[in-house]
C-alpha cells in the first residue's frame, strides 16, 4: 500500500517535470526560428536604396526551379526613352545575360524589349526580375538605381498620378509639380535620402522605387505636398518617421 501511495504522489511531480521540459524545448525552438528569420531578413543598402539582402539558393532548390518551357516578357519603350536605352544598352544587357542567364533583345519593329529564358537559366523568377529592371529604366530611373531590383529582394516600383490624389488643372497642377521637385530638385532629393528610395517625376506621373515600408512613407510625404502642405512641415514629419524606423531596426 505504501508503495502504491508513493507512486500516486510522485505522478503529479513527474507530469509537472515533463510539461516544464516540453515548454523549455518549445521556447528554444521558437528562439532558434526567430534568430533564423532575423538572419534571413538582413537589411542591405545599394546605391542609397534600402532592401532585403538576397538569400543564396541551394543546388537542389535551383534544380527544382529551372524553367521547363520558353517564356517571354515584353516591355514597351516610349519614344522619349529610345536614346537613353541606346546609350545604356550594354549596362542593361550585361547583368541580364551574365548574371540572370537570360536572353534579351530590342525589337525595332514592335519597339519592345523582349526577354526570354533559356536552358542555362537557374531560377524561373529571374525572368520577372529582369522585366521589372527594364521597366524601371523605361520609367526614368538611372541604370545604377534600377540594378537594385536585381541585387536586393522585396523591392518594388509604385506608380501613381497627381490626379489620383487631387484633381488639379493648369497652373495649379504646375505648382504642385514644382512643390514636389523643389528648388533645384532639393525637395525630391530630401525625400529620397530620408526614406531611402528613388523618385521619378515624369510630368504628372510619379514613380517610386524602394521597399514597401519606405514607399509608403515617401508616398505620404508626396501626397501632403500635393495637397498643399509646406515643405518644412513635411520635412519635420519625415524626420520623425525616419527616427522611429531607425529605433525599430
Amino acid at each position: 500500500m505504501l508503495t502504491d501511495c508513493n507512486a500516486d504522489l510522485c505522478l503529479p511531480i513527474r507530469i509537472r517535470e515533463t510539461v516544464s521540459r516540453m515548454t523549455e524545448d518549445d521556447s528554444v525552438k521558437k528562439a532558434s526560428k526567430r534568430s533564423a528569420a532575423d538572419e534571413e531578413m538582413e537589411v542591405e543598402t545599394v546605391n542609397g536604396i534600402e532592401g532585403t539582402a538576397k538569400k543564396s539558393m541551394t543546388a537542389a532548390k535551383r534544380s527544382r526551379q529551372q524553367p521547363s518551357s520558353v517564356d517571354v516578357r515584353k516591355v514597351p519603350v516610349p519614344a522619349h526613352r529610345y536614346t537613353p536605352l541606346k546609350e545604356n544598352w550594354m549596362k542593361i544587357f550585361s547583368p541580364v545575360v551574365e548574371h540572370l542567364k537570360l536572353q534579351i533583345r530590342f525589337n525595332l519593329r514592335t519597339r519592345n524589349v523582349e526577354i526570354r529564358n533559356c536552358p542555362d537559366t537557374d531560377d524561373v523568377g529571374n525572368l520577372q526580375k529582369a522585366a521589372d529592371f527594364v521597366k524601371a529604366f523605361v520609367y526614368g530611373f538611372e541604370v545604377e538605381d534600377a540594378l537594385a531590383l536585381l541585387r536586393l529582394d522585396n523591392l518594388f516600383v509604385e506608380s501613381f498620378e497627381i490626379k489620383d490624389v487631387k484633381t488639379l488643372r493648369g497652373d495649379h497642377l504646375s505648382r504642385a509639380i514644382g512643390r514636389l521637385a523643389g528648388k533645384g530638385g532639393r525637395t525630391k532629393f530630401t525625400i529620397e535620402n530620408i526614406t531611402k528610395t528613388r523618385i521619378v517625376l515624369a510630368d504628372s506621373k510619379i514613380h517610386i522605387l524602394g521597399s514597401y515600408q519606405n514607399i509608403q512613407v515617401a508616398m505620404k510625404a508626396i501626397c501632403n505636398l500635393i495637397l498643399g502642405s509646406p515643405p518644412s512641415k513635411v520635412y519635420g514629419q519625415l524626420r520623425n518617421v525616419a527616427s522611429r524606423m531607425s529605433e525599430r531596426l
